[in-house]
């Protein structure tokens, strides 16, 4: 399928791509360090960006955003994803949380917590995941808050509250509504970090990562106003799902930028590698480590656009989302892992990306949902309707 793109996004396609491959990708190094440095480098590409008109494309104009339109985006995060450090650069890492703020945020909150993130001069967070129950199942959540005159009283404990030790909030999940049914007793409310009794315990160690940015964070009586509230009480399972959806999608169309940019890796690797008597390239198995690469990459691909058409067009596509993610997961662990073989021992060293690629690689099966719970999903719906949210219905 050839993508039937408008010369105007094509070129900006382009421009961004030469942007991540030019701009981005040769300060990896630096951005690696996740020290002092670290953040000079990302300053600097961030206010490159917004010089070159690169930045947060696809946050609605009303905001302050490109305003460019969901599908339009949907590609231009495809070349974004090149580089793991792409969508903190170029101001599209607080997409999901944008998109959820925009839709509940009050005025108020608009002014204070939305507009920063637009403009880059603050981070979000999110608090959903807690140590002591499964993170698959969000209705276990044990977190409470309780209104306490003006105020809500939150109490709980979560992890993997990515990027709360940089973050000015974190939007927490707890439970408000305790006698409703399962996916009404949650609200979700907007924490400010510096507001006593919000306890970021560490920053969990994760796969190669002894900074890194995923906080175990305790909510010990942490106060804030009534008026802290997104959206309405009850509403905190509805909110996440419509910040879930479209944020699988980006995260699948970034998968697929890595993908790609492992495939390359792995071209390259196979045309200039000699040994027995032949080049990489020319030996079956390296060929069919490539053929089959490309055959997922493509596949993941056009089931990605699918899901994110049907998404566009108005639909919860829930169908689609839960094939991309398990699918989409599966297909980048696959690639990175044959790029690294093809490298060899080169492969595993820091010379390459591809190290870090394949931990990175390995998180995709776990966030927004572990593959086994989105097969499920799936398994469960086309049980019933074989025809519920395929293409070929």
């Amino acid at each position: 399928m050839v993508d039937q793109l408008s010369p105007e996004l094509r070129e900006l396609k382009q421009r961004m791509k030469s942007f991540v491959n030019e701009t981005i990708i040769p300060r990896e190094p630096e951005l690696m360090r996740e020290d002092a440095s670290s953040d000079a480098a990302m300053n600097e590409l961030k206010q490159a960006a917004k010089s070159a008109g690169l930045w947060a494309l696809g946050h609605p104009e009303e905001i302050g955003g490109g305003g460019l339109p969901f599908m339009d985006f949907v590609y231009l995060n495809e070349v974004i994803g090149r580089s793991h450090w792409g969508s903190r650069a170029v101001g599209s890492l607080s997409m999901q949380d944008s998109i959820m703020l925009h839709l509940y945020a009050s005025e108020e909150q608009r002014s204070r917590f939305l507009n920063p993130l637009v403009a880059g001069d603050a981070y979000p967070s999110v608090g959903l995941t807690e140590p002591e129950v499964a993170g698959s199942d969000p209705t276990q959540m044990q977190a409470t808050a309780v209104l306490d005159g003006d105020e809500w009283v939150i109490n709980g404990h979560k992890w993997f509250t990515s990027g709360a030790n940089q973050a000015a909030f974190t939007t927490v999940f707890a439970i408000t509504e305790p006698d409703s049914e399962k996916h009404a007793k949650f609200s979700s409310i907007i924490v400010p970090t510096d507001t006593p009794g919000y306890e970021i315990v560490r920053v969990v160690p994760t796969m190669g990562h002894t900074g890194g940015n995923h906080c175990e964070v305790n909510y010990n009586d942490v106060r804030v106003p009534y008026e802290n509230l997104l959206g309405d009480r009850g509403q905190g399972f509805h909110i996440a799902q419509k910040r879930l959806g479209p944020g699988r999608i980006f995260h699948c169309m970034r998968w697929l930028g890595q993908a790609q940019r492992a495939f390359e890796l792995m071209c390259e690797r196979a045309k200039s590698r000699y040994a027995h008597g032949s080049y990489l390239a020319e030996k079956g198995d390296i060929q069919a480590m490539i053929a089959e690469s490309a055959a997922e990459i493509q596949a993941a691909r056009l089931m990605t656009l699918d899901a994110a058409r049907a998404i566009d067009a108005g639909g919860e596509a829930r169908t689609e989302i839960s094939l991309i993610k398990f699918w989409g997961a599966r297909m980048l662990h696959n690639v990175v892992d044959r790029a690294i073989q093809v490298h060899g021992a080169l492969g595993v060293t820091g010379d390459t990306p591809l190290e870090f690629m394949y931990r990175e690689a390995r998180y995709a099966r776990l966030y927004d949902g572990p593959d086994e719970v989105h097969r499920m999903v799936v398994a469960r719906k086309l049980v019933r309707d074989p025809y519920d949210g395929v293409p070929w219905a």
